[in-house]
């Protein structure tokens, strides 16, 4: 057990990041999992499935997880499974702009171009 105030704190700080991790680690183990059950049974919704692996590899890497380069090739893996079998990616829904007041549009008054100074003159 440390003595140090700083230590203390530390392993703290450790101990809640090491549940947050392995939070997320089982998140995108059930993920991953529910996806190939999908892809073996022939399941219509492998397409979601596969959309939600890639999100939690997504969230993964954001948080520290893993890093970038083996969530990009785990990526690549569940989408060259998903294509061979035959499964079509989920359609992403595009998310409607909320719908702003229409403005008057406004006068610009035309500026005049600036006044060249003259060069300093060298003694």
């Amino acid at each position: 057990m440390p003595i140090i105030k700083s230590a203390k704190k530390r392993v703290k700080t450790a101990n809640k990041a090491a549940i947050r991790n392995s939070k997320s680690k089982r998140t995108l183990k059930t993920a991953v999992k529910s996806f190939h059950a999908a892809l073996t049974g022939k399941s219509k919704d492998a397409g979601t499935k596969q959309s939600k692996v890639q999100s939690e590899l997504d969230k993964a890497v954001k948080k520290g997880i893993l890093h970038k380069n083996k969530a990009a090739r785990l990526k690549k893996q569940a989408a060259t499974k998903a294509k061979a079998a035959g499964v079509k990616p989920a359609a992403k829904a595009k998310k409607a702009a909320p719908a702003k007041k229409a403005a008057a549009p406004k006068k610009v008054a035309a500026k005049k171009p600036a006044a060249k100074k003259a060069p300093a003159k060298k003694k």
